[in-house]
């Protein structure tokens, strides 16, 4: 299979098991594209996370689109979106219209009391790899522990948060 082809089975695949999100699956993409495949280094792939989540909208169909770039240009670029939010989409689409028709039934609870953990444990997973790929260091870890503290105590804009971190980070202090 050449590289555009096995890039966008890969991203329709994931988009298929991507429960909570396209960010659930970002072990697996990590893995596919710097580990498996050397596309982009892990401070690429970092950087281009962080820079994805800045942007509003769509955000990982921007990061794949960028990965889809790199791999084989501007076709690849949309074959790459298509294949990230096609396939889940599909499926939503004839799920959604089945788990209307059954509404309120039993087994529609516990679905939904079965794929919460899965869902929170795929966003945990990511925000490891994310954090073992960055160039962090103690300081990072310490401001990044100190947005969280005060995102959970407070009622702080977590855009203040972000813009203090990018001063700290411009200081050169992370």
């Amino acid at each position: 299979m050449n590289l555009p082809a096995a890039l966008i089975a890969h991203l329709a695949l994931l988009s298929l098991i991507s429960f909570g999100g396209f960010p659930s699956v970002l072990p697996d993409l990590r893995d596919f594209v710097v580990g498996t495949n050397g596309w982009l280094t892990d401070r690429d792939f970092a950087n281009c996370f962080a820079i994805v989540q800045a942007i509003p909208g769509p955000n990982m169909i921007l990061m794949t689109s960028f990965i889809g770039w790199q791999v084989g240009g501007l076709p690849t670029a949309i074959a790459s979106a298509l294949a990230t939010f096609g396939p889940s989409c599909a499926v939503a689409y004839t799920a959604f219209r089945f788990w209307d028709r059954f509404r309120d039934t039993a087994w529609q609870s516990i679905v939904r009391r079965g794929l919460a953990p899965v869902t929170i444990g795929l966003v945990i997973a990511g925000g490891y790899v994310m954090a073992r790929v960055g160039d962090a260091g103690w300081a990072s870890l310490a401001v990044t522990l100190a947005a969280i503290a005060l995102m959970l105590g407070t009622r702080i804009s977590p855009l203040w948060l972000v813009a203090a971190g990018g001063a700290l980070g411009a200081l050169g202090g992370l």
